[in-house]
């Protein structure tokens, strides 16, 4: 038995340093270290994008309600208003994420998880009943974080198993649920079954119909001409093939496209009288026997509804991507083809007419259909292209149906016609990768050859296939000029990039704080745009009131000041 592997994931953390550095930020009471942890907090939030875990929110929302407590700002509601959001946000995200199908009661969830019945209480009184008081909020804050810190972060942090806490979708469901959508999903499986084996009985007896018709045919010595009228069996066969189709039509589509159906064996197309030999077909221009086509045609004609035609067409095109034999892959294409021929908007005689599997034309969804004709590539895709571009209610641009197929050749390497990759332009010259370098390494010798500072003799060495740029001591000097005064330097050392990850430079320390700045100062916009709604609307002189506010608060910063800044900022 294979031992289980460890699973592995992206994180939006940078190291372990990171996660204890930040652990250790969030539990510390003091609230400038707290900051400092939502702000990293925030940024996770920015990484993470919608997989955010749960408890990494929750954590975010309680140590805020804390670090706006000890500030002393908020009056003692608004502060019962915070901490209830951020406690009812915590039911629902932690207990809410454990119901079943059927609801269960909330204080029964609690305890499973080891949370205490008077935080669904406290919960239940913020939402439904009179608000609770401040101390009891701050009690069911400060034992909500211990929570999460024993039961999610102190479990990462030691390399436990853990529950997938960024996901909603996991729930506890007791015996009976389990047992019951077991029981509805073997028993969907064996509906499938014999769905399946009636589908495959109705066409063998259809086929069976056929042969005893063609044999018919052949002591008469018309096989070549047209079929007979379907007889009284045919026609119950072919009604209850059309009464299952209502039923189980995707069922009978699978059954379809098996081989033995319409994708014949070689016994069957010998009972036909045609060679199985696969030499005899051009795979580039697929088209199905006459004698093959009229076998089927009666069941075509019971199932001609555009829904049926358009789910067997997209049927066909995922068999033909997945398809390995050219046996298969030519009849397949070939059914293609004859469905997008009877769909053709070219008017044709009405003998014609009838012989087509459906007359009336169909909408399809074309760039669908284009798309899972690329998608399904094969000798006969720039054929059976061509015939979707041709037949197109609204049609591409002649430029774009042209470059489409010949990418769709030189993809497939087949030749049709104008579209070929042998038919481009000699004008314009193929390029390898010898032939570019050996330009590159021309011009620079030219350019060497024309400097002022060329000796004779002295040669150039070939390109180095090594990514690092080779940098002369005159440009390194220079690049160095320019960035003085920066903490930034030029490196000319022989760094393996590919096994540093992205984010991280060469000689960079574990420690989070690494690329921090020793001196910087903080803009807090939120703050300005309070103290301007603050300001009494005007009445009179307007400088008035500006003098009014606190020298110490500096000027507000304008939207001149900031096309000032952009405009000065370089960047190396």
């Amino acid at each position: 038995m294979k031992p289980k592997q460890k699973l592995r994931h992206v994180v939006a953390w940078m190291s372990r340093a990171e996660w204890e550095q930040l652990l250790e930020n969030l539990h510390s009471g003091q609230a400038a270290l707290q900051t400092h942890a939502l702000h990293r907090l925030s940024a996770w939030r920015g990484r993470f994008g919608n997989s955010t875990p749960v408890a990494v929110e929750s954590t975010a929302d309680l140590v805020r309600c804390q670090v706006l407590d000890s500030t002393g700002k908020l009056e003692g509601d608004d502060l019962v208003l915070l901490y209830g959001m951020a406690l009812t946000r915590f039911v629902n995200f932690i207990l809410e994420r454990h119901q079943g199908r059927v609801a269960k009661p909330l204080r029964r969830l609690a305890s499973k998880l080891n949370i205490p019945e008077w935080i669904v209480n406290l919960r239940h009184a913020m939402t439904h009943r009179k608000l609770p008081s401040l101390k009891w909020c701050r009690k069911g804050c400060e034992f909500l974080l211990n929570w999460l810190r024993q039961e999610y972060w102190s479990r990462q942090l030691n390399g436990g198993l853990i529950e997938d806490w960024s996901s909603s979708s996991d729930e506890e469901e007791d015996e009976g649920e389990r047992s019951r959508r077991h029981e509805e999903e073997r028993a969907k499986r064996q509906r499938e079954i014999e769905g399946h084996k009636k589908a495959r009985e109705l066409l063998i007896s259809y086929e069976r119909e056929q042969f005893q018709v063609y044999e018919e045919l052949l002591r008469r010595s018309a096989e070549h001409g047209p079929w007979p009228e379907a007889s009284a069996d045919l026609g119950w066969i072919l009604a209850q093939i059309k009464h299952f189709s209502s039923e189980s039509r995707d069922i009978l589509i699978d059954a379809l496209v098996q081989d033995g159906f319409l994708i014949p064996t070689a016994e069957q197309l010998e009972s036909l009288d045609i060679d199985p030999s696969e030499d005899l077909f051009d795979p580039l221009t697929p088209s199905l026997p006459q004698v093959f086509l009229r076998f089927w045609f009666p069941m075509w004609k019971v199932l001609n509804s555009p829904l049926f035609v358009t789910l067997i067409l997209e049927k066909l095109f995922a068999e033909l991507s997945n398809e390995m034999t050219s046996h298969r892959a030519y009849y397949i294409s070939a059914w293609i083809s004859e469905i997008l021929h009877c769909n053709s908007r070219i008017i044709r005689r009405v003998k014609i007419m009838k012989e087509r599997i459906f007359v009336s034309r169909i909408s399809f969804q074309w760039q669908d259909l284009i798309t899972a004709c690329l998608n399904a590539p094969c000798p006969a895709t720039p054929y059976l292209l061509q015939q979707i571009l041709n037949d197109m209610e609204m049609p591409l641009p002649p430029a774009t149906q042209h470059n489409l197929l010949r990418l769709c050749s030189i993809y497939t390497q087949t030749n049709h016609g104008d579209c070929s990759p042998s038919n481009i332009d000699s004008s314009h010259p193929v390029y390898t990768l010898e032939s570019l370098q050996e330009r590159l390494q021309g011009s620079t010798q030219n350019r060497h050859a024309h400097s002022p500072n060329h000796t004779p003799g002295s040669g150039q060495a070939p390109p180095s296939l090594d990514l690092q740029e080779n940098l002369s001591a005159e440009t390194v000097q220079e690049r160095n000029a320019v960035l003085r005064g920066s903490p930034w330097s030029v490196c000319t050392d022989k760094v393996p990039w590919k096994l540093h990850p992205l984010g991280k430079v060469s000689g960079q320390s574990e420690d989070p704080s690494c690329l921090l700045v020793e001196t910087y100062t903080t803009l807090t916009v939120f703050d300005q745009q309070v103290e301007l709604d603050q300001i009494p609307p005007p009445h009179g002189n307007t400088s008035g009131l500006l003098q009014t506010r606190s020298g110490s608060d500096g000027p507000l910063w304008t939207h001149n000041d900031i096309s000032k800044l952009k405009a000065g900022l370089k960047l190396f």
